[in-house]
């Protein structure tokens, strides 16, 4: 399908030329909750792409401060930055700063995310208030923020194809239920609708807004499904691939999303679960 008018007068696309190690040379990236695990990868990513990154912590100040020391020994700017994404002032600080410390923002990293389980009926309502208002009203108040600064910038062709793009860290359970982890599943079912909506509604100014969806990951907030062989052994009969996923798993995908070779990109949830939503329990016919 051929579209030869363009509603807001965007340049012509221009394909990156930069190595592939540095294909986000140039860019200013936030990565939030980026102290340990997915989000910590990410970041460490981006930075090794060429992107000077913004690390986001609630907690654990020191990891996010070591994650920020490696970016920069790997030649890129990086500085750790404390606000709950769930607070709307503290969300609006964390970008004012960055914006004045580095001119803009090109790449939102939506990651900051958490679990509180438990039995339906045993649920409280502090339990699903604190995971629906991390998990999916902190990526809304970040996304609100970068989209703003994109809309306001607009495309600059010697940085990026496009405008801005922002990446959700979402989960295989944005489409597959999840016994005992209703807020959870439920955060995760709302933010891809939500980057859908925002990426159909932002696309004519050039932004581009996607999700990777983690499978089983070995990271800290699912400790308990790979310590130990028994474990990992059950765990592994929901991933046909037989292996667990690597945060670095997520980190080169992100990059690769982030940058311009994924121009044509918008809208998606990128899987990357080792076939965990493949329905492996019909493997053998059901």
């Amino acid at each position: 399908m051929s579209d030869h008018s363009r509603d807001h007068d965007l340049p012509d696309v221009v394909m990156p030329t930069c190595p592939a190690s540095k294909v986000l040379k140039g860019q200013k990236a936030l990565v939030t909750g980026a102290g340990s695990g997915i989000g910590k990868a990410v970041a460490i990513a981006l930075g090794q792409a060429g992107a000077d990154v913004v690390v986001n912590y609630v907690r654990g100040r020191q990891g996010a401060d070591e994650v920020a020391a490696k970016i920069a020994k790997n030649g890129s700017r990086a500085y750790s930055h404390l606000a709950d994404v769930a607070d709307e002032d503290q969300v609006t600080g964390m970008f004012q700063k960055m914006i004045a410390e580095w001119g803009t923002i090109d790449i939102l990293i939506n990651n900051a995310g958490l679990q509180q389980d438990a039995p339906f009926d045993e649920m409280t309502l502090a339990q699903w208030n604190k995971v629906i208002n991390v998990n999916l009203t902190g990526q809304f108040l970040c996304a609100r923020e970068a989209v703003r600064e994109f809309k306001r910038r607009g495309v600059v062709e010697k940085v990026s194809c496009a405008a801005g793009k922002i990446i959700c860290i979402s989960s295989v359970h944005e489409v597959i239920p999840w016994a005992g982890h209703v807020n959870y599943a439920a955060s995760k079912g709302g933010v891809m609708l939500m980057m859908k909506s925002i990426a159909q509604e932002v696309a004519p100014y050039r932004i581009r807004v996607n999700s990777i969806a983690p499978g089983a990951i070995r990271t800290p907030i699912n400790t308990d499904a790979w310590q130990n062989p028994q474990a990992y052994e059950a765990l592994m009969t929901l991933v046909p691939y037989k292996r667990i996923g690597e945060p670095e798993d997520i980190g080169r995908a992100a990059v690769w999303l982030a940058s311009d070779y994924a121009d044509y990109v918008n809208g998606t949830s990128l899987f990357i679960d080792g076939g965990m939503t493949l329905y492996p329990g019909f493997t053998t016919g059901g």
